[in-house]
């Protein structure tokens, strides 16, 4: 599985191969076409609740992976679209915050590869 994670706002490149949105927000100040999103998963993004409660606190961080996977683990549907298509070729889950060490995409891909 070839699974790539980048933020919604860096340039788009070909070899993002599919890139699938994975907020449950739409970015701020981008249209569709500047987004270049070929798939919007709001439903495998974290909770509102567990993103607001997070609100990109880092001291948080553990404790939002343990609570996010949890989360992941209850969408068993979404979990087999994004391996089925990171089987099929490149993908790259998008997000939009601005920290790049602390956010959903990359526990979303943690979770993918350890669990593939």
């Amino acid at each position: 599985m070839n699974i790539k994670i980048k933020r919604v706002y860096e340039q788009p490149d070909k070899k993002d191969g599919e890139r699938i949105l994975v907020d449950r927000l739409w970015p701020r100040g981008l249209t569709k076409e500047k987004a270049h999103v070929d798939l919007w998963l709001k439903e495998i993004a974290p909770s509102t609740e567990l993103r607001q409660w997070f609100d990109h606190d880092p001291e948080k961080w553990k404790r939002f992976r343990g609570r996010y996977e949890t989360e992941i683990r209850h969408n068993d549907d979404l979990i087999k679209v994004l391996k089925d298509k990171a089987r099929e070729g490149t993908v790259t889950l998008i997000y939009g915050a601005r920290d790049q060490k602390h956010n959903e995409a990359l526990v979303l891909k943690q979770f993918l590869e350890k669990n593939h």
